[in-house]
């Protein structure tokens, strides 16, 4: 699959154990780097921008996996071993084993206590509200989904998923969406990175915090649509 989370992985990254993302003196890094790449904001908007990232590559062994093989990577922090890049970028992540349990409700439970764990120190660490990491936390699950439909050449099964795993794994994770734009279909987002707050520049595209319809308008222009 192209841009497989763990294809992507470059002589320029190391290897980090995800539980990392657990540890706050390594969050307080990754405030730094942002940062550095991003700009001078507050350790809660940095922490955003950062857990943006790190969710989509973190949850993404398991996914694609599921979409592409009908049986999935093990989410769990202890399993999987990110790639970053010295300025903080995550490039990349693999899984060491098969998720135990079988079925969305196993891998709904893995998933519950591996983003559970990270939403709740990046929350005591930055400040972040603990409900917008989740909500990033769906998107990243609805864009991995609609990535890996789209190499599988089924996107309508795998976007399918989405509904279920979020029951799967629980209350505190919103409902991912999507909205059919032509024949694109799209993540409707739930969240917001809030890149725009550190760069001093315009809403990402598909940024939910803007009008609908001038979102409409921009994300048909970026589809030439």
């Amino acid at each position: 699959m192209a841009g497989h989370a763990g294809a992507t992985a470059d002589a320029g990254s190391r290897p980090v154990p995800a539980e990392q993302l657990t540890d706050p003196d390594w969050i307080a890094g990754r405030v730094e780097l942002a940062a550095s790449l991003y700009g001078r904001a507050s350790d809660a908007v940095l922490a955003t921008v950062s857990w943006y990232s790190a969710s989509s590559v973190l949850l993404a062994p398991a996914i694609e996996s599921l979409v592409l093989h009908g049986s999935a990577l093990d989410p769990s922090l202890d399993a999987v071993t990110l790639h970053v890049r010295p300025d903080g970028r995550f490039t990349g992540a693999r899984s060491a084993r098969m998720c135990p349990k079988p079925g969305l409700e196993g891998l709904g439970a893995r998933f519950a206590d591996a983003i559970g764990a990270v939403v709740a120190q990046f929350s005591a660490t930055s400040g972040a509200r603990s409900r917008a990491l989740w909500a990033i936390a769906a998107d990243s699950i609805a864009n991995r989904l609609l990535w890996a439909g789209q190499a599988a050449g089924d996107v309508h099964r795998a976007t399918a998923l989405a509904a279920p795993l979020a029951e799967a794994i629980g209350t505190d994770l919103p409902r991912p969406r999507y909205t059919d734009i032509g024949p694109h279909r799209v993540v409707r987002r739930v969240s917001c990175c809030l890149i725009d707050r550190a760069t001093g520049g315009e809403k990402c595209v598909s940024c939910p915090n803007q009008h609908p319809d001038v979102r409409d308008r921009r994300i048909r222009r970026a589809l030439g649509s």
